[in-house]
């Protein structure tokens, strides 16, 4: 998949100023007593909020109220509100102005949404190295899943001979347009290219991508794509799916109940004809604005600073866990990637990792198979790799050179001398066994 990005002019190695999140001056405990800023590695897990998101929501909640059936102005301004949020998610994504756009609470909500809405006997293409959003709410028969390519153009081949082996009917092909797991970019416009030939449909995976890249569907040539406002910097509960009409039209809705109802009598119910069929209960109102004062807010900041920003620090991260004896990271296509990187080291529980770095450093990264256990396993056999889990470390708009370079210098302490205190496996996660981390005021312990 080639993007094109504008390059501007800059000093090398300089990282370009992006918008701002909050909680870039977040002070965090150590075990030793003292207090570090927090470095945040874990953006493909949830990134933080936008100040302006924040500022946004602060600004409708006063008028916040029930929409779509509510004659109050209040109830007229967040209806006004939730319908222009749609507007705003075609454009960022380049849909067409006919397109839908189905508000749910995530991607995975979005993926099992068009799961329900396929029509019966249609066949499913997709690769096993898929996110368990994309890969786990397609059931049956039909449902083909490829093993993991070793190369670009073998999975373009796959895909090809897959879907000239599907029996007649409709067809639909499930992609990732970046991995989760390595960060790297699929040929998805050439994946379509192949599918297009074969009558079928694509569906794109973009929650790992939307935060990193321009979307455009149009060139892509998709027709649905589905992301999460938790991983694009409006942590308010909303996803969206996005894309052709006619599937969701046709299906029977996503949940019942008010909202998704044209007429309902003893005898009978009648749903309604649009996207609100799918809709069903009182909706999420900040959240979709959320979502769409983020994507308007990088699309007006110019994504060229958001790429030349993840790339300079991706550059600077990569070339220092080159340097950290006995650190293997784990490659899908040795492609173009986002800010994502995952790896092991030698003879440290991926875990342990994970736990120092945070009590020790105050460095924030996933551990495990990161909701894609299938390819996980494949790739860390592929590095030669001896551990059951992998680290993620991973970008965004709230990294800095400093934390790039605080992460790398952990892992060469870590492995030259080990962890400072003692851990233990408290219900299946490392933590210190003396841990004197306060935590803030408002968390109070359950019981």
């Amino acid at each position: 998949m080639t993007l094109a990005i504008p390059n501007p002019t800059r000093t090398a190695g300089a990282v370009p100023a992006v918008p701002p999140v909050v909680g870039s001056r977040l002070l965090v405990p150590l075990v030793d007593g003292t207090r570090v800023p927090y470095a945040n590695l874990d953006h493909a897990a949830s990134a933080p909020c936008l100040e302006a998101v924040r500022d946004a929501v602060d600004e409708l909640l006063p008028w916040y109220a029930s929409v779509h059936r509510g004659a109050g102005f209040a109830s007229q301004v967040s209806t006004r509100v939730l319908e222009q949020s749609r507007d705003g998610l075609r454009r960022f994504v380049g849909a067409h102005r006919t397109d839908a756009v189905v508000f749910t609470r995530n991607t995975t909500d979005s993926l099992n949404l068009l799961a329900r809405a396929v029509p019966r006997g249609t066949s499913v293409v997709l690769f096993d190295t898929e996110h368990h959003a994309a890969l786990l709410p397609w059931r049956g028969p039909r449902v083909h899943r490829l093993r993991t390519p070793a190369r670009a153009d073998d999975a373009v081949r796959a895909l090809d001979q897959a879907l000239a082996e599907c029996a007649v009917g409709p067809r639909l092909v499930v992609l990732t347009a970046a991995s989760n797991v390595t960060g790297e970019l699929w040929p998805v416009a050439e994946l379509a290219a192949v599918a297009r030939r074969h009558g079928a449909r694509v569906a794109l995976d973009a929650a790992q991508l939307a935060p990193h890249r321009p979307v455009d569907m149009g060139a892509l040539d998709v027709d649905w794509v589905a992301l999460s406002g938790h991983k694009l910097y409006a942590p308010f509960g909303a996803g969206a799916l996005i894309g052709r009409a006619d599937w969701l039209r046709a299906a029977e809705p996503y949940l019942a109940g008010g909202g998704a109802t044209a007429s309902v009598t003893e005898r009978a119910v009648t749903w309604s004809s649009g996207v609100e069929r799918h809709e069903a209960g009182s909706p999420n109102v900040v959240g979709p604005h959320a979502l769409a004062v983020a994507c308007e807010t990088i699309t007006r900041h110019g994504w060229a600073a958001v790429v030349e920003h993840e790339r300079v620090l991706l550059a600077r991260l990569r070339a220092g866990l080159a340097t950290v004896p006995g650190l293997r990271s784990l490659d899908l296509f040795g492609a173009d990637r986002v800010g994502v990187v995952s790896f092991t080291v030698d003879g440290l529980d991926s875990g342990l990792v994970a736990a120092a770095l945070s009590a020790e450093h105050g460095i924030g990264v996933r551990d495990g198979l990161f909701c894609a256990h299938i390819a996980t396993d494949r790739l860390l056999r592929r590095a030669g790799s001896h551990e059951k889990r992998a680290v993620r470390a991973s970008i965004g708009l709230g990294t800095t050179a400093e934390h790039v370079d605080r992460l790398v210098a952990a892992l060469r302490s870590l492995v030259a001398d080990g962890p400072a205190v003692d851990y233990h496996l408290v219900d299946g996660r490392w933590a210190p066994v003396v841990d004197p981390r306060p935590l803030p005021p408002f968390v109070r312990e359950v019981r």
